[in-house]
Parts: structure tokens; C-alpha cells; sequence
């Protein structure tokens, strides 16, 4: 039997060339099986370089329309995609192998798998349903693949989107190669600043649930000929779902969570993007949040009634609850809103539902029946609070995330009174950390009231510089206001954010 990695260069019991077995562990470069193959086509958009499971999708086939099912699997690209599957971790599908398993599964079963995919007599497994509770209540529902299955997808992704995401509208932002949501801030940010300060608000009811497979794969097939690579992505979406142990047929909806729906969502939404740039709108779109700026209350009522009528020609529904036609101002999007400086400048603010949301985390990371020390606590806030940071940093207003930074330290002096308990140990405690006397003493005296006794004198005993040397996370805070990219602010957007326990 031959190892992971080894190639096979005889032919099969059937007289077939050989297949190769690849290894998902390391990576090597192959050899183009033929001449022609490693030079990029004429109107063929070459990703950037640094983009690796992009480069090998780069090498085209002389016909994009031929043996591009076989270009998905050619070896350097297959290993691409394992690196990618891997990095992305995630949980494992109805099979219940997880990564490092199907890894040592794909060691044998992969020559197998390939000779079907390959002959068209493949079967995707059903996805495994996951519900995630929303925070404003009822559940998001996800579909996640088997390891298996999520490496053949990201394999198409890899060869497929290069193909395909320049046909897209530049006013599109989500899930493309060189783009992300603060590109889609900034510009909706711009059309404010030009005087359109009423934005058409679209939400879809159930997106990922309602998209008709028929005229999905209708859009696909205009931007691919290849058949077996459109016959295998039905048969990805028309998978199931299994629920409770019962295999449940699926004939709409692509779920969240595999590699290739947001590709699917972009190729089935660029039709509305195309009508709404030949009307002249200025827009923004992020996977299924699109928003349209214009001048007037009325304008914006004629623009939702054209998006309800393109939006129904896809079989999407408008979900009238939460679309609305209203002001910039105050108006979220991607969790971010507007505001104007007071010399006219429109700037950018973290939306109250967003801040609201880091405030219940970070509520749960520190709660005081964890049972953990604020060392442990510290080192789970780093994780959350940097992301968090990074994500929001284009935000204005540094007075806010100032007063989040004092929240946040009151909340872990809180816990470490919590974590002494008796007033002799705390009393010990503060000395040791160079308290005097009488503060340690007028503290250790309401050793039961953690968070009124976490304020004032506590202060100057447990200062920034004792949570820096922690390594928590109110250093990262601080930063944020200081690093903001969009510059000072000259209104604090600071409501309901007071000293909450």
C-alpha cells in the first residue's frame, strides 16, 4: 500500500491512468500533467499572490468549460484546501470524524472518492443541523458538512472563484478575495458624507433557507460550462439535513456553514446589484444586507418597491419587520452607524445593539461563579476583547470605548475581591500589594460588597498598570481609542452603558 503523498504513475486495474493518493499534511509542488496548464488564460482573473488556496486555481485549462472537474482535484490543489479545512477547524458532520480523523480516513478511502467524483457517482452526505440562538431571540440555523465534504467544496471554491468573483459588482463586499466589511462601511460612510442620508434597509426573510435551487443553478451556469462541476454543486445543495437521526430532504435553501454558499449567495445576488447600478443607485452589499442611499423619504419608497419586485423575480421575500426606508443617522450597518460631527463631517460609531452584545460577553467571561483565576479570566478576555478591537476599529468615538475600558477593570477588581473572600485575606492581600493600612483596612471591612468596594480606593491599589502586568485585556481596550483610523471624535455615542453589574 502506498503512502500518503506517493504518486501512482501506473495504470489502474481498468486500463485508467493511475490514481494519486495525496497527503493533507504537507505540501509539495506537482508537475502540470500537460502542456498549457500553468499559464493563466486570456481574461482570467490571476488572484493576488499570497492567496494560496487561490494560486493553484490560477492554472486554467485551455477550454474554462473542459476538465475543469479535474483541475478541482488535481493534487496541488486538493492540499491547498486541506490547509484551509484545517486551518478553519470546525466541528465534525453527520459521519462524526473530525479533521484528524478524516485525515487518517482520506489515507485509504481518498482513490476511491476521487475515481467518483471524477465519474459523476458521488454522493454528498446530509449535513449535520446546528441552531444558535440569537441574541434579539429565535435561532439561526447552520448546516455543516462533513470534514470530507468541506474539503471538496473548498477545493471547487478554490478554482471556482477566481472564474467568477470579477464578474462580480464592485458594490459587492462580502466573502470576496481583497475585501471585508470595513470597505463596505467606509463607502456607505461616503455616500452619507455626499448627502444621501436616507438608506433603504433590506433585509431577506430566511436567505440561506429560501434560495430556489433552480434558478441558482440557472445564474451558476451562465458563468460555468462545465456540467459536471454544475451537476455535483446540486448535488450539494439537494444533500439534506439531518435532524434527530431522520434524513430530511432538501429542495431549496443552501446552508450556512459550507465553503461554497457564500460564493452561491454572491452569484445568485449579483443579478440585483447589476439592475440597481443600470438605475444609477449608490449602494452597499454585504452577503444579503443590502443597503441604498438616496436624498428623499419618497425616493427611498419608489427604490423598495423596485428592490421587492428583483427581489421576487430570485423567489427571496423581503422581510418587511426589520426593511425599512429611514434615516442614515442611527441606522445599523454590520455593526456600525453614523453620526455627524459638529462640522458636518459624518463619522462612524459602534451601534448600541453591537455594544449591548459586548457587554453580555463580556458579562460571561467574567462572571464571578466561574471559578477561575484572573489570570485564566485575563487570558479568555485577550482572545475575545482583540478581535473585538480589531473589528471596531474604525469606530470614532474613543470616549466610549474609554468608559468600556474603566466597566471592564471595575468588573475584574470586582472578581478578585470575590476571589479573597474573607476580609483577613483581603486585608493581607492589599498589603501585600502596597496598600496602606487604612485603605486596606476600610476595604477588608466590606469584604461582602465585591462591586461597590471594587471602586474608588480600590482604584489606586489595583491601578492599569496591575491589569498590563496581568496581560488582560484593558490595555487592548485603551488602544482602540488610540488607534481608531477614522480620527478624533467630537460626540460621544453613550447610551445605556453606565456602571452595569
Amino acid at each position: 500500500m502506498k503512502k500518503p503523498g506517493e504518486t501512482g504513475g501506473s495504470e489502474g486495474p481498468n486500463g485508467k491512468e493511475g490514481l494519486t493518493t495525496v497527503t493533507f499534511d504537507t505540501a509539495r509542488h506537482q508537475k502540470p500533467g500537460r502542456p498549457g496548464r500553468t499559464e493563466p488564460k486570456a481574461g482570467e482573473a490571476c488572484p493576488r499572490a499570497g492567496r494560496d488556496e487561490a494560486v493553484a486555481a490560477c492554472h486554467g485549462d485551455a477550454d474554462p468549460g473542459q476538465g475543469l472537474l479535474r483541475q478541482v482535484f488535481a493534487r496541488e490543489n486538493l492540499v491547498l484546501a486541506w490547509k484551509r479545512v484545517k486551518a478553519n477547524k470546525g466541528s465534525a458532520g453527520v459521519d462524526g470524524l473530525s479533521i484528524e480523523q478524516t485525515a487518517e480516513y482520506l489515507r485509504t478511502a481518498w482513490p476511491r472518492i476521487r475515481e467518483e467524483l471524477l465519474s459523476g457517482r458521488y454522493r454528498p452526505s446530509p449535513v449535520r443541523r446546528v441552531q444558535i440562538p440569537k441574541p434579539g431571540g429565535g435561532v439561526r440555523e447552520l448546516g455543516i458538512p462533513t470534514v470530507t465534504d468541506r474539503l471538496i467544496q473548498q477545493a471547487l471554491l478554490q478554482v471556482l472563484q477566481p472564474r467568477i468573483d470579477p464578474s462580480f459588482s464592485d458594490h459587492s463586499y462580502g466573502f470576496r478575495p481583497g475585501r471585508r466589511a470595513h470597505g463596505a462601511v467606509l463607502k456607505a460612510r461616503s455616500y452619507v458624507q455626499e448627502g444621501y442620508r436616507v438608506v433603504v434597509d433590506v433585509d431577506l426573510e430566511k436567505f440561506f433557507d429560501r434560495v430556489n435551487h433552480d434558478v441558482l443553478m440557472e445564474r451558476l451556469s451562465r458563468r460555468v460550462a462545465d456540467k459536471a462541476v454544475l451537476r455535483l454543486i446540486r448535488r450539494y445543495l439537494q444533500a439534506g439535513i439531518l435532524s434527530d437521526g431522520v434524513k430530511v430532504e432538501r429542495h431549496e435553501g443552501t446552508p450556512q456553514g459550507g465553503p461554497l454558499s457564500p460564493l452561491l449567495a454572491n452569484v445568485l445576488l449579483d443579478e440585483v446589484d447589476r439592475e440597481l447600478e443600470r438605475r444609477g443607485h449608490r449602494f452597499v452589499r454585504y452577503a444579503d444586507d443590502c443597503n441604498v442611499y438616496v436624498r428623499s423619504r419618497k425616493a427611498g419608497e419608489r427604490v423598495m418597491a423596485g428592490l421587492r419586485r428583483l427581489y421576487d423575480r430570485l423567489h427571496l421575500k423581503v422581510n418587511e419587520a426589520k426593511s425599512a426606508v429611514r434615516s442614515a443617522f442611527g441606522s445599523r450597518f454590520l455593526g456600525f452607524e453614523f453620526w455627524m460631527a459638529p462640522d458636518g463631517e459624518v463619522k462612524c460609531a459602534v451601534s448600541r445593539k453591537a455594544l449591548a452584545a459586548y457587554k453580555r460577553r463580556i458579562r460571561q467571561l467574567t462572571r464571578r461563579t466561574r471559578g477561575q483565576s484572573l489570570e485564566e479570566v485575563a487570558k479568555r478576555l485577550r482572545q475575545y476583547v482583540t478581535g473585538w478591537k480589531g473589528y471596531f476599529q474604525l469606530a470614532q468615538t474613543p470616549k466610549v470605548f474609554h468608559r468600556l475600558d474603566e466597566w471592564l477593570r471595575h468588573r475584574l477588581r470586582a472578581l478578585q475581591l470575590k476571589h479573597w473572600k474573607r476580609g483577613k485575606t483581603m486585608y493581607r492581600a492589599l498589603k501585600a500589594l502596597g496598600a496602606t493600612d487604612e485603605v486596606a483596612r476600610r476595604i477588608a471591612a466590606n469584604s461582602r460588597r465585591w462591586w461597590r468596594n471594587s471602586r474608588y480606593l480600590l482604584n489606586a491599589v489595583m491601578p492599569i498598570a496591575f491589569f498590563d502586568r496581568l496581560g488582560g485585556a484593558s490595555a487592548l481596550m485603551t488602544s482602540t481609542s488610540r488607534t481608531a483610523r477614522c480620527g478624533p471624535a467630537c460626540r460621544v455615542v453613550w447610551e445605556g452603558l453606565g456602571q452595569v453589574t
